[in-house]
This record gives structure tokens, sequence and C-alpha cells, in this order.
């Protein structure tokens, strides 16, 4: 991985104009409307969007992103016609392989989260060896969503919360936050800081659920398939624009103000009340 002198220019000016998110995560969509629209089969479409997997990987590592999740296959996904599903996870198979080695020079370590259970053997077999090359990686997590939903990440921490419960490992007073995210796949990570989605639609899609509860959505019209750089650049820059208050008032705002101001009219009452 190595940015032009312009790339590298491009990205200290956007960490000079602030936060890098640690976390980002995406959906990649629009891969059979890209190929529809060139007049290829969808699954040219899903070979095309290897590139830009390729190409936002080498971007978030070289701006300092510590985790980069993307939304690869989802557990609805085993619905789609079989030769397709077929065709993925051959695709899936020979872009481990083909970039198990770049991983490795550049330090990125390789996992991934969902029921790998449902993979085809192959399948599961190269991601748990790349998975295992990688484990040393420091500079950038690079984490593969398969056959993953959020519905069933969360069930699968109440389940184990339930037979620890019922074996008498904790009482239900003990069940808080924390400890959902605990038994979570994530529960290494920082939340996601900045979800992208590609491709238009505005939904999460069973992604991070629970995880993306605060994350600052953007929603792009690009294709995956096209998806570049300066696209990257320009979801950070809107992450960068937003204040993010997690539920709280920012310092100064008209309604801290007019907290304020009632405040001090009560005093005010309470005081001539008083006097009287």
């Amino acid at each position: 991985m190595s940015a032009s002198s312009a790339e590298l220019r491009a990205q200290e000016a956007l960490k000079q104009r602030g936060d890098i998110p640690r976390h980002i995560a995406v959906i990649m969509d629009g891969n059979g409307r890209w190929a529809r629209e060139q007049g290829m089969r969808r699954v040219q479409g899903h070979k095309a969007g290897v590139k830009s997997v390729r190409e936002v990987t080498e971007c978030c590592a070289e701006l300092g992103v510590e985790v980069l999740t993307l939304y690869t296959f989802s557990t609805e996904n085993w619905q789609r016609p079989a030769t397709e599903v077929d065709a993925l996870m051959h695709l899936l198979i020979r872009s481990l392989r083909k970039e198990a080695e770049t991983l490795l020079e550049n330090s990125i370590r390789l996992q991934a989260i969902g029921d790998r259970t449902l993979l085809p053997g192959a399948c599961r077999d190269e991601l748990e060896e790349v998975i295992e090359q990688t484990s040393r990686g420091e500079r950038m997590t690079l984490t593969l969503a398969l056959s993953y939903s959020g519905r069933w990440e969360i069930a699968r921490a109440a389940r184990s919360i339930a037979e620890d419960a019922a074996a008498g490992r904790l009482h239900a007073a003990e069940v808080d936050e924390d400890l959902v995210a605990s038994r979570l796949s994530t529960r290494d990570w920082p939340d996601p800081d900045l979800l992208i989605r590609t491709g238009g639609d505005q939904r999460l899609s069973n992604f991070l659920l629970w995880q993306a509860a605060y994350a600052e959505l953007y929603f792009s019209d690009v294709y995956w398939p096209s998806f570049r750089r300066r696209h990257v650049y320009e979801a950070i820059r809107s992450f960068q624009d937003r204040d993010r208050r997690f539920g709280r008032v920012s310092p100064g705002s008209s309604d801290e103000v007019d907290a304020s101001t009632e405040s001090s009219s009560g005093d005010s009452d309470a005081a001539r009340v008083q006097a009287q």
C-alpha cells in the first residue's frame, strides 16, 4: 500500500481538519445495480466491488482508522439464488488467498463476525487460515461481517446470558448494557463512529444494531464498485462537521440558555414572594 503524494496531502489535510473515526463500518450496497447498468451479470458487480474493498481498506489504514468493518454477507443473503451464493463464496475464497500477503505486509489483522457454521467448509477454512496468519497485525483491524445479522448477534448474547443465569453464575440484577456488550462479537473494539452505506438506500439492514446506537450515518448514492478514496474523504468530512452529543445537550446551546433563563426567572419570582 503506497499512496501518491497528492493522496498523502489530502489525508494530512483531513487529519488537520478534525478527528478521524476510530471505527468505520460500511454497508457495501449497489453491486447488482452497478452490474445491470453496465449490461453485466450480477456476479460481475460483486467482482468489481473487490477493487473498492482494497482501495477503501488501504485508505482507512493510511488515515489511522483502527477498525474497518465491512458488511460482506448477511444472513438474509442466503435466500438469494444458489448460483449467486455459490459465486460469492468462491469469490470470497479467491479474494482471501489473493489479499492475504498484502494484509500481512501492511500489518492489517483480519477478523470475522457472524455465524461461520453456515459457511461452506472450504470458505470457512480459508477464512480461518488468513485470520490466523494476520493475527499479529497492529496497524488496523479489518472485520468481515459474514453470515451476519444484528438481531442474530443480540439473540446470541441474550442466550449466553440466560444460560449463565440458569446455571447460577449471575443474577438478573447484574444484567446491564456493559454485560450485553461483553457478549457481542465486537467486544474488543470501539463501537463504530461512522457508518457508511453506499448505493442510495437509507437503512441499516440489520447491521451492527447494538453497536451503531451513536454512530454517525452517511448515505452515499455511489454504487459500491464505484466507491473510491475521494468518497471516503467526503464521508469523513461530513462526520467531522457533525456535533456528536451522545444524547447530551451541547454546551451553549439554545436549550441550555432557555433552561438557564427559566431558572433565573424562577429564582427571581421566588425572591419576590419571600420579600412579600
